[in-house]
């Protein structure tokens, strides 16, 4: 019978750059890590302009890959999209319509990474897991829907915090 050495996994970092960081001292990599990969934030939101409330419907920005929940062309996302948002310390900070579960805003709350974020599980597939992703739930790209479509597309689950 052959000897297999033990699977040692390393323990999990006691102290994180997340929580001894502020977002405006993150690296750029660690800030773009902090994106866990769930794609409601490249859900397509309509707002009341009277109330200034915020919908979220289940249509697909049109660079979202309903399957990673990533975008098709992040480098060139502004320059195709009119109204894609490049998120900053600044901009995490003033937008109302960032997802509960979003890391980016949590951590500008002061909260802490939910356990299926891949920076807590060390797994992307944990988002999925989870069912706090996009996959399988988005009806298809904004081209494919008129106005008054989106309009009968209002969903809420993406801000829904999912237990567990």
């Amino acid at each position: 019978m052959p000897h297999t050495a033990p699977v040692i996994r390393p323990e999990p970092e006691e102290h994180p750059f997340w929580r001894l960081k502020s977002l405006e001292a993150m690296s750029p990599d660690e800030w773009e890590s902090l994106c866990d990969g769930c794609g409601r934030c490249c859900l397509v939101k309509l707002e009341d302009e009277d109330t200034a409330e915020v919908a979220y419907t289940d249509v697909g920005c049109t660079l979202l890959d309903d399957q990673t929940c990533r975008c098709r062309d992040y480098p060139n996302r502004q320059a195709k999209v009119a109204d894609c948002v490049r998120l900053t310390p600044e901009a995490v900070r003033s937008l109302s319509w960032l997802p509960p579960t979003c890391a980016y805003r949590l951590l500008a709350e002061g909260e802490d990474l939910y356990w299926w974020h891949p920076l807590v599980s060390g797994d992307p597939e944990t988002i999925h897991a989870a069912g706090i992703s996009v996959r399988d739930r988005v009806a298809g790209p904004e081209e494919d829907f008129t106005v008054r479509e989106l309009l009968e597309r209002i969903v809420g689950w993406p801000e829904d915090v999912p237990s567990g």
